[in-house]
């Protein structure tokens, strides 16, 4: 098999998107930071960040072509150890510092978080070769967001919340990833995208509440949570 030899710039090019990825682990970072000092919408935007670096860096990587260009770089293994700091042990953090939950439960939720996040983590099938993540995928910083900024539900609740989603992780349900959804991909993708434009609102606006912002949150949450039990159970039909 011959050997390909990729120039200079190409070369820059690849390490430029592995550290572009990299960049995620800082915002994380600094979303600890801020979650230290009790700035939790300051935290809440560092993560916006870090999913927005998330939401780009596959496409820059296929355009790149940076698993040929360094093929002994493994940017999949550097993605996902920054998934896991930025959806799973700093929302955990969040959680536990938030006051979302009471002592000792805020500890066991946390708990609860980073123990089913990491065999979610560890089992196979996680991504379908279709693209969908089988069970509800790592995104505590979605339910922390969502608890925090736009439901205010009572400390019992959000602990049922979190036990509810951590074993949502093992049911078998196909849950769409909105930049690669194959079915409804019109109408999937620019939800996608109009929620971080929402989050990005809710977040400008608080304290302060606006009932038609956190409705339409609300309202494409439900849509994901519809389409995950529609692609699952429902199969297109083949013409």
């Amino acid at each position: 098999m011959q050997n390909t030899t990729y120039s200079f710039p190409r070369k820059m090019a690849a390490w430029g998107v592995h550290v572009f990825t990299s960049l995620g682990m800082v915002a994380g970072l600094l979303a600890i930071v801020a979650i230290s000092r009790g700035q939790f919408r300051e935290a809440t935007l560092w993560l916006v960040v870090g999913q927005l670096i998330d939401g780009f860096d596959g496409t820059l990587a296929r355009w790149v072509q940076v698993g040929k260009v360094l093929p002994h770089i493994s940017g999949k293994t550097i993605d996902m150890v920054i998934d896991f700091a930025n959806y799973a042990l700093i929302p955990a953090y969040f959680l536990y510092a938030s006051g979302l939950i009471g002592a000792p439960w805020h500890g066991i939720a946390a708990g609860v978080i980073l123990l089913a996040s990491a065999l979610y983590y560890g089992k196979d099938g996680m991504i379908s070769e279709d693209y969908y993540f089988i069970g509800f995928p790592v995104m505590w910083n979605l339910v922390v967001f969502y608890l925090y900024f736009v439901l205010h539900l009572p400390a019992a609740v959000n602990f049922g919340l979190v036990l509810f989603f951590a074993l949502l992780h093992f049911v078998p349900l196909k849950f769409a990833y909105p930049s690669r959804a194959t079915r409804l991909r019109w109408l999937t993708f620019p939800l996608g995208a109009l929620w971080i434009f929402l989050a990005a609102a809710i977040l400008w606006i608080y304290p302060s509440t606006s009932s038609w912002l956190n409705g339409t949150a609300l309202a494409i949450l439900g849509y994901f949570g519809f389409m995950a039990v529609r692609d699952t159970f429902i199969k297109p039909q083949r013409r």
